[in-house]
């Protein structure tokens, strides 16, 4: 299978920025923090924003963390933006401003977790590691297992088994960045393209005939329409809006629910998105 998905990626991988030979680590880096629950097409136009105004590691930690924040804009999860800038701060005073190669030193940036420290290494640096996201494991539980879907994740397992997967060193990049974009774009959730699958001849949920999913399901994420998250969303939208400060009577016509408001505020505080700068008025990050 590793020939043929490498086979299959080379003629039908899409054309994106983190996949050009000039791309620099710092930019695989953001991308991967970008990428987190949010689809391609959003990420693309604010990706190549975002390193045209900080293009390596040591502007963005020159830079407030508000900043960040505030260029994150509707990608969602802002946190995300606060750990990229924690990212910048430690790589400059750390690692000299170059972002480390190897897993361990990736693990070690704030909001590194293992998926992404093995992606950068792998997809940045070609290094011989197992990369595994949601993609993959579907593939793997379908082609190799016979399961018609992944089940909740596990770190030591699904790391385990995509390591027994890896081809040589020098084609296990192309095969950990095939194997995601097969299950990206033909392995899907839903309605899977098993018609042009350059794996379907040997898959034994296929050839199985297809059985349903037994064993534990996913946790499915709760709505986000008038949720907590929407509330938070709403705060953000306002304080990247102002440029300066926004009181609470500001922040209450954004949102109805004035209990849902005040727990919005209370963990924007908490996550360090926002700051109380005196009495009643909040603004981004300094």
């Amino acid at each position: 299978m590793q020939q043929e998905i490498i086979d299959w990626f080379e003629a039908e991988g899409r054309d994106l920025p983190w996949r050009q030979p000039y791309f620099t680590p710092w930019g695989s880096l953001v991308s991967e923090f970008m990428l987190q629950q949010t689809p391609v097409a959003r990420v693309i136009p604010k990706l190549e924003e975002f390193l045209t105004r900080w293009p390596t590691p040591a502007a963005l930690a020159a830079s407030p963390s508000g900043d960040a924040v505030r260029a994150w804009a509707n990608l969602g999860y802002p946190r995300r933006a606060l750990w990229l800038h924690a990212c910048a701060v430690t790589i400059v005073e750390k690692f000299n401003g170059e972002v480390p190669s190897n897993v361990e030193d990736l693990l070690s940036l704030p909001g590194v977790g293992p998926y992404t420290a093995r992606a950068i290494a792998v997809f940045a640096y070609g290094g011989h590691e197992p990369v595994v996201d949601t993609n993959i494991r579907r593939v793997i539980a379908r082609h190799n297992q016979g399961n018609a879907d992944q089940g909740p994740p596990s770190t030591k397992r699904d790391l385990e088994a995509m390591e027994a997967l890896l081809p040589t060193p020098d084609l296990s990049p192309a095969f950990n960045a095939g194997i995601m974009e097969l299950g990206a774009l033909v392995c899907t959730a839903r309605n899977p393209k098993c018609d042009v699958c350059p794996i379907a001849r040997t898959c034994l949920w296929k050839n199985s005939g297809y059985p349903e999913h037994v064993g534990p399901k996913k946790i499915v994420q709760k709505k986000y329409e008038g949720s907590d998250r929407q509330a938070r969303g709403a705060v953000m939208k306002a304080l990247r809006n102002a440029h300066t400060t926004v009181t609470t009577s500001e922040l209450e016509t954004t949102w109805s629910d004035q209990a849902q408001l005040g727990r919005a505020i209370a963990g924007l505080l908490k996550d360090g998105l926002i700051e109380l700068v005196e009495d009643d008025c909040y603004q981004l990050p300094a």
